[in-house]
């Protein structure tokens, strides 16, 4: 796995681990740590939202069955 498909898949996991604390204890860190509606708020999730989209070239690639 290349370390862009590393990076996204790690940006994934924070956004679920968010929207999981939204869900079970009303409180969204990102918006805890940088400001409801500001610009570092809205980049985390910009980047999170691209990082959705770029991984979907890891549900389409072939898995490799024979590992060394």
């Amino acid at each position: 796995m290349n370390t862009l498909y590393k990076i996204c898949l790690t940006l994934i996991i924070i956004g679920a681990i968010n929207w999981g604390m939204i869900g079970i204890f009303g409180v969204n860190l990102v918006e805890l740590l940088f400001g409801k509606e500001s610009f570092l708020t809205n980049f985390v999730y910009a980047l999170v939202g691209i990082s959705g989209l770029v991984s979907v070239g890891i549900l389409l690639k072939p898995f490799d069955e024979h590992h060394e």
